[in-house]
C-alpha cells in the first residue's frame, strides 16, 4: 500500500494552463470586457460541437435554466417534474418562475430520475420536466419525451455526454450546461443554452439583457435579466474547448484506476453507467453502505479528510432541505433518493491531478475501508 499523503488532495480543482492565462490576457487587451467577439465565438463554437442549431452564452448553469424556463412560458401557477438528486439551483429556478417543482424518485442505478414514475406525477398544471444527468450520466430521455411535454435538460455534469449516440444539444426543447470552475469546461463562471427551436433562442437572446440596442437609442421589447457572459470568461472557455479530448482521456484513466481499486471494497459501490451512452465522466460518486462497508458516509467524509483526501456529497435530496421541507410540507417520501442522500460520495477526479493523486485517493479509502470493517 501506498505511503500516507502529506500534502492534501483538492477534490476538483480546475485544470488552468498558460493558455487560458494568455486567452484572458489577450481579452483584457482587446477592451473586451463584457460580452462580445469571444461570446460569440463560444456561442459558434458551441454549436458545432453540441450538434444544436442554436446556443446562447448566459452568466450561469442556473441563469441558463431559468431564461429556458421562462422562453417556454413556464410561470405562476405551473408544475414542473424534475430530480431530488440535484444542486437546489435546479429547484430554485422553477421557483424563481413561480412555479413549482415536483420531486420524482429516482433509479437505484444511477440517480437519475425513474422515467416509469413520472406520468403519476403529471397534472393539469405540469408545464414542464427538468431532468437531471447527474454525474455526466444521460438520464433516459426516450420515454420522458413521450410524455410529450416540454423538456429542459440540466446537463451541467454533461458536457460530453451522448445518448444513444447523440449529443445532447439538440434532443430536448433545451439544454443548459455550466461553465463552473468545477465543471469539464471550466471558465470559472457561465452557462450554455443549446436549442433547435428558433423561439426559444430569440425568447433568451432578449431576456439575457434588459435592453436592445440600435444605434446610440436602446429600447426593452420584454422583460430582461442581467445574464450575459463576459468576454473574459468566454476566452477561458474557449481554451478549455480545446482541451476537451485531452481532459476526457485523462477523466477516463482515472476512472479505471478507481473502478479496479474499489471493486473489492464491500458496501462501496460506484454508481452505474450505461454502456449504451457517453458518460461525461464529470464525477466519480461512490454509494456507501453502512451496514457492509462498517461506517456511514459522513464517517468516511471525516476519516478521509484526515487522510488528506477532499471530497463531496453530489447531492443531498433536495426536497429535504430546509427551505424546501418547510415550503411543501405535504411532500410525499422519496425512498430511493433519501436512502441515496444519506451514501453517495464524491471522490477527487480532476485532469489537474495526476494518476498518483488518484492512486493515493483509492489507497485512502482503501485503509479507512479496512478500519471500519475490521
Amino acid at each position: 500500500m501506498r505511503t500516507r499523503r502529506s500534502i492534501p488532495l483538492g477534490f476538483q480543482p480546475p485544470a488552468i494552463g498558460e493558455e487560458e492565462i494568455a486567452a484572458v490576457a489577450e481579452t483584457l487587451r482587446s477592451g473586451w470586457l463584457t460580452t462580445g467577439p469571444r461570446a460569440a465565438l463560444l456561442e459558434e463554437r458551441a454549436v458545432a460541437y453540441l450538434e444544436a442549431k442554436h446556443v446562447v452564452a448566459v452568466s450561469s448553469g442556473t441563469a441558463a435554466m431559468h431564461l429556458a424556463l421562462l422562453a417556454l412560458g413556464v410561470g405562476p401557477g405551473d408544475e414542473v417534474i424534475t430530480s431530488p438528486i440535484t444542486w437546489p439551483a435546479t429547484a430554485n429556478v422553477i421557483e424563481h418562475c413561480g412555479a413549482r417543482p415536483v420531486f420524482g424518485d429516482v433509479r437505484e442505478s444511477d440517480l437519475n430520475l425513474d422515467p416509469q414514475l413520472l406520468p403519476a406525477l403529471v397534472t393539469e398544471r405540469t408545464k414542464a420536466i427538468l431532468p437531471v444527468h447527474l454525474a455526466g450520466q444521460p438520464c433516459d430521455l426516450d420515454p420522458i419525451h413521450a410524455l410529450g411535454l416540454p423538456v429542459v435538460e440540466d446537463a451541467a455534469h454533461a458536457f460530453e455526454s451522448r445518448y444513444r449516440g447523440r449529443k445532447l444539444g439538440g434532443l430536448s426543447d433545451a439544454t443548459c450546461l455550466s461553465l463552473y470552475a468545477t465543471k469539464n469546461v471550466a471558465a470559472g463562471e457561465g452557462g450554455l443554452v443549446a436549442t433547435n427551436r428558433d423561439d426559444v433562442a430569440e425568447a433568451i437572446r432578449a431576456m439575457r439583457l434588459t435592453r436592445r440596442s440600435h444605434g446610440s437609442l436602446y429600447d426593452q421589447v420584454t422583460w430582461g435579466f442581467k445574464a450575459n457572459l463576459s468576454d473574459v470568461l468566454a476566452a477561458i472557455a474557449l481554451v478549455q474547448l480545446d482541451r476537451l479530448e485531452d481532459h476526457a482521456a485523462i477523466r477516463a484513466r482515472q476512472f479505471a484506476i478507481y473502478d479496479e481499486g474499489l471493486a473489492d471494497l464491500d458496501g462501496i459501490t460506484p454508481l452505474a453507467v450505461d454502456s449504451r451512452d457517453v458518460h461525461s465522466l464529470h464525477l466519480y460518486v461512490v454509494r456507501i453502505d453502512a451496514l457492509r462497508a462498517g461506517a456511514t458516509r459522513n464517517e468516511y467524509q471525516r476519516a478521509l479528510a484526515d487522510e488528506l483526501i477532499a471530497t463531496s456529497i453530489h447531492f443531498l435530496p433536495v426536497h429535504r432541505l430546509t427551505w424546501f421541507r418547510e415550503r411543501y410540507p405535504d411532500q410525499p417520501p422519496l425512498p430511493v433518493a433519501e436512502r441515496a442522500g444519506d451514501e453517495v460520495l464524491s471522490l477527487p477526479l480532476s485532469p489537474a491531478h495526476g494518476d498518483d493523486d488518484i492512486l493515493d485517493a483509492v489507497d485512502a479509502v482503501r485503509r479507512v475501508h479496512a478500519r471500519f470493517v475490521a
